[in-house]
């Protein structure tokens, strides 16, 4: 029985039979970078459709066995170098007490938002962690049926994602009901924020016990904000929840559209930083000072290339940011519409690399 944090993740580096993605989120030496894609698990894949057209979404969410199912698909059908377990990013808002509906070609709705202080008091906050068993159910599945293969990524919305849903009650481009939330009643924004990175650390850790190799924590929309708003509504409650769990596992920081403060997320202590496909790799490098893993950063829609095409620029990714220290990623998730066979070459492009 593994009683320990450090006897777990002892254990479990010794017993992958790929651990290219640890060995990168330390900073140890590779021998080629690992590669993996945001949202690999999910809509491109026939073999993801199929149960798509049986269950509905959070029936694939909250059963185990099928969570497991769809999380290893890609690493049996295209062979990346890791597993990122098939969820959801708002399973924390349901488990703080809010519905959220997945509606065919619109997305997640909330049909109850947030826009009061007795709103957020009615929030669990203490409990919330231990609604979500079914994803710690998933990744015990998941892990048992990878039987160490490969690494099993964890993952969350960062509160200011999350935050924002929570206020808007549906996608948005803008976000303006959000950031004028946190404009006109300040106080207000704070307290949910806090919630919601309670509730983040706790599910987190949860995931962690369970059997998750390491963690992200996405922060898909701090790129509406400029560097003063980023550094006051989004980067003080990640660096709490990258402090918290830091320890625990590796873990990986990835916030969309914020280029200019690269720097302050460093110094979070996360193990490694998510950049989106408008960095570079020298711009990235020379603000971290090459002192920090790095992973992305290609544009999902260029995998609509030709298979040449897509391994030709991922060799020059990789030239570009170096082989240590470096995982190869998209700038974002994967969109539905990549054929399998490009994806593959995305893999393999990273596997034929030669220095």
């Amino acid at each position: 029985m593994i009683t320990t944090t450090h006897n777990r993740e002892t254990i479990s580096m010794q017993s992958l039979k790929n651990d290219l993605l640890l060995k990168a989120l330390r900073g140890e030496k590779v021998s080629r970078p690992p590669v993996w894609m945001m949202r690999q698990a999910g809509r491109y894949l026939p073999e993801y459709q199929e149960l798509r057209a049986k269950y509905d979404f959070f029936t694939r969410v909250q059963t185990p066995e099928l969570a497991a199912a769809i999380t290893i698909q890609p690493v049996d059908i295209i062979d990346t170098d890791a597993a990122i377990l098939f969820s959801d990013i708002l399973v924390v808002p349901q488990a703080m007490g809010l519905t959220v509906e997945m509606i065919e070609g619109r997305g997640p709705v909330l049909p109850k938002t947030i826009k009061s202080f007795e709103d957020v008091n009615a929030l669990v906050v203490e409990e919330a962690a231990s609604q979500l068993q079914y994803v710690y159910n998933a990744i015990k599945v998941t892990k048992q049926q990878l039987n160490n293969r490969v690494p099993l990524i964890g993952f969350a919305g960062a509160p200011w994602t999350l935050f924002c849903y929570m206020v808007e009650g549906k996608g948005s481009k803008t976000w303006d009901k959000a950031k004028t939330l946190c404009y006109t009643q300040p106080e207000l924004a704070h307290a949910l924020l806090q919630k919601i990175t309670d509730v983040t650390i706790a599910y987190l850790k949860q995931q962690i016990v369970a059997g998750a190799d390491c963690v992200q924590l996405f922060d898909s929309w701090a790129g509406v904000w400029d560097k003063q708003d980023f550094l006051t509504y989004a980067h003080p409650y990640n660096k709490q929840i990258v402090e918290a769990v830091k320890n625990d596992a590796p873990f990986t920081l990835f916030a969309k559209g914020v280029w200019h403060s690269l720097v302050e997320m460093q110094d979070t202590g996360a193990n490694a930083l998510g950049l989106d496909w408008a960095n570079t790799a020298a711009f990235a490098r020379g603000l971290t000072g090459n002192n920090i893993t790095l992973q992305g950063n290609y544009d999902p829609a260029k995998l609509m290339q030709s298979p040449e095409k897509i391994t030709k620029d991922v060799h020059q990714m990789i030239n570009d940011f170096g082989v240590q220290r470096y995982i190869v990623n998209l700038g974002h998730g994967i969109t539905p519409q990549i054929p399998v066979s490009h994806a593959r070459a995305f893999i393999d492009a990273v596997k034929s690399w030669k220095e």
